[in-house]
């Protein structure tokens, strides 16, 4: 096991990392034996006592330069928030996992700034996860499947891509996914994004992938077709027909989103 000044030399290599008490245990003693679990939590207490590391929410450290010390806590969240965010879903999901709604649009329309809310779709976990005034929601999605319930997270993650934004990866929806998930109102207190879904529309209705639309047109997301029919009739005539076409092939997709007040 590493004496403490030891400790704190081999963090100076990782400054801007995001640690968790897994990886601090590992660099206190890389065989992690448990009988030094009690000592890595009072290392842990020292280690932030003399600001070698900052506690952002439970278990998760910012390794800090030292400039990052003048700031208040919001600053600071948002000058590594994608590092944080990644930090997380690695931690709650590993690979299995992608960024959806609103925030994934605005990725694609190169929009990078830090949202209120982000959603991240998994297989399994339903988990809020409060940071300042940040949060990060995780949620899966299913659905009706030829009159079945059905968990949409295998068939919906073929629909994604990897972006990189401050040297890390994370996985989004794509394009056509996107403007569908943007489309979808779910509840009450949510309203509909028009001027993002509008610029959107005139940006990429040429190009967007006519097959991917067809294919999540035959288990989810009906109302959001309506919804982009009804926005690109102005803007492209020919894509508010093909929307058209998908409501009228899935048209019993209504009944199951009006049970549920989409």
């Amino acid at each position: 096991m590493l004496d403490f000044n030891k400790i704190v030399k081999k963090l100076l290599t990782k400054c801007w990392k995001i640690l968790n008490k897994d990886d601090i245990f590992e660099l206190v003693d890389p065989e992690r034996k448990k009988i030094y679990e009690t000592k890595v939590s009072k290392i842990i207490y020292k280690l932030k006592n003399e600001k070698k590391i900052i506690s952002i929410r439970n278990w998760i450290y910012i390794v800090p330069f030292l400039e990052d010390l003048k700031l208040n806590e919001i600053d600071l969240i948002e000058k590594y928030y994608f590092k944080v965010l990644k930090k997380f879903i690695s931690f709650e999901c590993k690979n299995n996992y992608f960024i959806s709604g609103k925030k994934s649009l605005e990725f694609h329309m190169k929009d990078f700034s830090i949202p209120e809310k982000i959603f991240v779709i998994n297989r399994n976990l339903e988990k809020k996860i409060k940071i300042q005034n940040y949060e990060i929601i995780f949620k899966k999605i299913s659905w009706l499947v030829r009159w079945k319930k059905t968990n949409l997270y295998a068939k919906l993650s073929k629909h994604t891509k990897t972006i990189k934004i401050e040297e890390i990866n994370l996985k989004i929806s794509n394009l056509e996914l996107s403007i569908l998930e943007t489309s979808l109102i779910s509840n009450l207190e949510e309203w509909l994004e028009i001027y993002l879904l509008n610029k959107t529309l005139k940006k990429y209705s040429k190009i967007f992938d006519k097959k991917v639309f067809e294919e999540i047109g035959e288990y989810k997301y009906i109302m959001s077709f309506n919804r982009l029919k009804e926005l690109s009739r102005n803007i492209n005539p020919e894509l508010s027909k093909f929307f058209l076409e998908i409501i009228k092939k899935n048209w019993w997709l209504f009944i199951w989103e009006w049970l549920r007040g989409i």
